[in-house]
């Protein structure tokens, strides 16, 4: 399926659809991968939401973007992160039983790369003539968070947001600004036994979101911190709607 590696204001990009040249997107797809992940993690979902849906194929384009941070001196050749995170006292926090403490949380460097990923959205509005209006933005675990932050920053709401076993942040700035999302259609899923982020935190996002008028789709199911296909299937019936 064709893709391209392009660069969008600060961030490297994989673009993949099927659309004949000079079409205009009816949706950009934007996906953002996990804290470690190499910047092409997710870029497989797009040939196989793409090549399951012909309605699809015929007006959505997807946006993979590689985070802003290089992991490779931390031990992970390859490995990007939207924002350093300190894995063992997160894993302390979530032995213990504290991960709930996370929802209060405004992570050193989420402004920044918040700032990075709503820059890249804007330049591939411009390019693409798509209205951000017409984007569904996302992403899995902290690519969930960053996305969450910018959907609810951006001028203008969203078509969609997908969080594919995120959790909560922000609690308070993010309850304020979701007031202004009422309708935004949102996905959420997450592992019943999850051991990195427990499912607690995607709750929580599903309870504020819903609670602010969004019309959210909850597909939790028995796994861990995965993209299930049970996911990718109820996933691609979200898109279809959006």
């Amino acid at each position: 399926m064709p893709q391209r590696s392009v660069k969008v204001g600060s961030l490297k990009c994989v673009v993949v659809d099927q659309l004949p040249p000079g079409q205009t997107p009816d949706r950009v797809v934007v996906l953002c991968h996990g804290f470690g992940a190499p910047g092409t993690d997710l870029v497989g979902l797009g040939p196989a939401v793409l090549g399951a849906s012909p309605e699809l194929a015929a007006r959505v384009q997807f946006l993979f973007p590689a985070a802003p941070l290089d992991m490779s001196e931390m031990g992970l050749p390859g490995g990007r992160a939207w924002w350093e995170l300190n894995v063992m006292a997160l894993q302390q926090l979530v032995a213990t039983g504290r991960g709930d403490s996370l929802r209060k949380t405004v992570p050193p460097g989420l402004d920044v790369a918040s700032a990075a990923l709503t820059e890249t959205l804007q330049i591939w509005s411009e390019t693409s003539g798509v209205s951000l209006s017409q984007f569904v933005l996302g992403g899995f675990s902290q690519g969930a968070m960053v996305s969450t932050d910018v959907a609810l920053r951006l001028p203008v709401s969203p078509a969609g947001l997908t969080l594919l076993s995120g959790t909560l942040l922000c609690e308070d700035e993010w309850k304020r600004l979701a007031a202004e999302r009422a309708g935004l259609p949102v996905f959420i899923s997450h592992g019943s036994y999850d051991p990195v982020l427990p499912i607690s935190g995607a709750e929580a996002l599903r309870d504020l979101f819903s609670d602010a008028g969004c019309r959210v789709t909850y597909t939790p199911f028995p796994g861990s911190h995965e993209i299930p296909e049970e996911v990718l299937v109820a996933w691609l019936e979200f898109l279809a709607g959006c």
